[in-house]
């Protein structure tokens, strides 16, 4: 009855080990793998102890079974650590190994010494004598340890590590259990009968639960799997060295060079391979941002990921996934050139509104000198006064002149004097010099300026333009000094643009014939300009105008 039980319980012990060993994968945890290999073992001492009809005999099978009793607890404790995800130091492994190989090794010494047992005896009728030594209670004491280590590691992962699985722990809790009550509670519990046996038997089905539910929660592990089973995805991997190291079914069909290399043969000594693989993993090496790349062969797109190969935390090599990015890549040809086209229309489209409004400005900026008798051709000769000055003043870094403001400033030049629609015709078109009366109502015309033009622009999307355009016409009339209207500002108060309009605008009023005035020589209109640098313009400015003084006096002497 007795060894019936023993025998059974061996039996048991292996076979589920070969049922692990059916199932066992590359990605299931060592501990545990170690653990199926001391389960029958134990077991297997625990059979010899029983049939044992001399000491030595007896001696033999107590120190096999030292051999689980010493490193099963051991891998149950890391086995705990690694699937609870908690990370052990290398040093704290090797101490570990340390101690329960020290105490191992002193379970060797039974029969020879006291350290031990101080003695051991085995009676005819097959009763065994044990006096336990000082490494027995050490031993003792190291299997208790490593139970509450475990434990507490266990109760740990329940309250603070989300990621780990509640049913996870709770399987862990069984075997542990089971097995330290076994080994303290269990020993010749009925009929002479160790219960230990049977612990490790339950503590194997449990540990075969673990195992397939950690195949299931191992997210990345079976997304590779998954991913190599279906075939969509091809994988080549390589040595630092550039030697090949194997592939899929998946990548030999995109690439039928690969079954011609073996295992550690260079990838160089295929031509294509050479030519593709070996230069990306090459340009990888250099610059390990080059890791994707796609690839056209035989009237597909293959898409190319580089990543290093790891073996645990350790760089291995090389390997790519190939994946058929055919249809995608069509899709987004397709919309990029789809995109070009609606970007074309769009451009040409608001091109023609750009010119349609710019000319409505034109139009409105003509209609209103036309009003006036003695300002024709003012807006075209202040525009080109003012692209004269922004030609000289782009020469001149300091000024951080950026092409759009140059343009937005040419472009609202003929906007400056929008205002004077305002302004009574008896007024704007008097023959004369006007009243002081009749002045301060054509100063005005700066104001109503702006909100004209603010009214015309406000549904623009270029803010830019906008504002520039708003201050030219708003802020052209004030001085340098602050004597100038509408509002007398002063300084850096007056708005840049401003500050050029002023000029160009001066200049046209000095040299053009107006109804109440001949034109003026170009040398009494430049004094006029420069002693009014400083005072009426911006001192700045005044290296500009000099330069552009010259191309001005041919411009306006080209009118006459």
């Amino acid at each position: 009855m007795v060894e019936a039980y023993y025998i059974t319980m061996f039996i048991l012990s292996l076979l589920l080990t070969l049922t692990y060993s059916f199932i066992w994968h590359k990605h299931f945890d060592v501990h545990i793998t170690l653990l199926f290999v001391l389960f029958p073992i134990n077991n297997l001492s625990f059979l010899m102890q029983f049939e044992s009809k001399t000491l030595d005999e007896l001696i033999l099978s107590i120190k096999v079974s030292y051999i689980g009793g010493s490193y099963m607890i051991l891998m149950i404790m890391l086995a705990v650590f690694n699937l609870c995800n908690i990370k052990l130091s290398r040093w704290m492994r090797l101490c570990f190994m340390f101690i329960t190989t020290s105490i191992f090794i002193s379970s060797l010494s039974i029969g020879h010494n006291q350290l031990f047992y101080r003695g051991i005896s085995l009676s005819e009728n097959g009763v065994i004598t044990k006096d336990y030594g000082v490494m027995h209670t050490m031993f003792t004491v190291m299997v208790f340890s490593y139970f509450l280590i475990s434990l507490a590691a266990i109760v740990y992962s329940y309250f603070m590590k989300n990621q780990v699985s509640r049913k996870m722990i709770y399987l862990l809790v069984l075997p542990e259990a089971v097995a330290i009550t076994a080994f303290f509670g269990g020993r010749k519990a009925l009929d002479d009968i160790e219960l230990i046996p049977a612990a490790y038997v339950f503590a194997q089905i449990i540990y075969l639960t673990i195992i397939y539910r950690v195949s299931l929660y191992d997210v990345t592990d079976t997304a590779i799997d998954s991913m190599v089973q279906s075939g969509d995805t091809g994988f080549m991997s390589a040595d630092f060295k550039f030697n090949y190291l194997g592939s899929n079914e998946t990548a030999k069909s995109i690439f039928p060079e690969l079954s011609n290399l073996t295992v550690d043969m260079p990838v160089s000594r295929s031509r294509l391979m050479e030519n593709t693989a070996l230069m990306w993993l090459k340009d990888f090496r250099e610059d390990a941002s080059k890791n994707k790349l796609l690839y056209e062969r035989n009237g597909n797109t293959y898409l190319i990921n580089i990543t290093y190969l790891y073996d645990g935390r350790r760089k291995r090599g090389y390997q790519l996934f190939i994946t058929d990015d055919t249809k995608n890549q069509q899709y987004i040809k397709l919309i990029n050139s789809f995109n070009t086209e609606l970007k074309a229309e769009v451009e040409e489209k608001t091109r023609h509104i750009v010119e349609m409004h710019d000319n409505l400005i034109m139009s409105m900026a003509t209609m209103v000198e036309s009003r006036d008798n003695s300002t024709g051709g003012h807006i075209r000769r202040t525009s080109e006064g003012v692209r004269l000055l922004l030609e000289e003043m782009k020469k001149d870094s300091s000024f951080g002149l950026t092409e759009e403001f140059c343009r937005n400033m040419i472009k609202a030049a003929p906007m400056h004097d929008l205002g004077k629609i305002a302004v009574d015709d008896a007024i704007l078109r008097k023959p004369g010099r006007f009243l002081p009366e009749e002045y301060e109502k054509m100063k005005k015309h700066a104001a109503e300026g702006a909100r004209i033009v603010h009214e015309i622009l406000k549904g623009t999307d270029d803010l830019e333009f906008h504002l520039l355009a708003e201050n030219v016409a708003h802020y052209h009339h004030e001085r340098w000094d602050g004597s100038g209207y509408p509002e007398g500002l002063k300084g850096e108060e007056i708005p840049f643009e401003a500050r050029i309009m002023a000029i160009a605008d001066v200049y046209d009023a000095l040299v053009s014939k107006r109804v109440y005035k001949e034109k003026m020589s170009f040398e009494q209109a430049d004094r006029i300009i420069m002693e009014g640098m400083g005072k009426h313009f911006d001192k700045r400015l005044e290296p500009c105008y000099v330069a552009a003084r010259p191309k001005l006096e041919a411009y306006y002497s080209s009118l006459e």
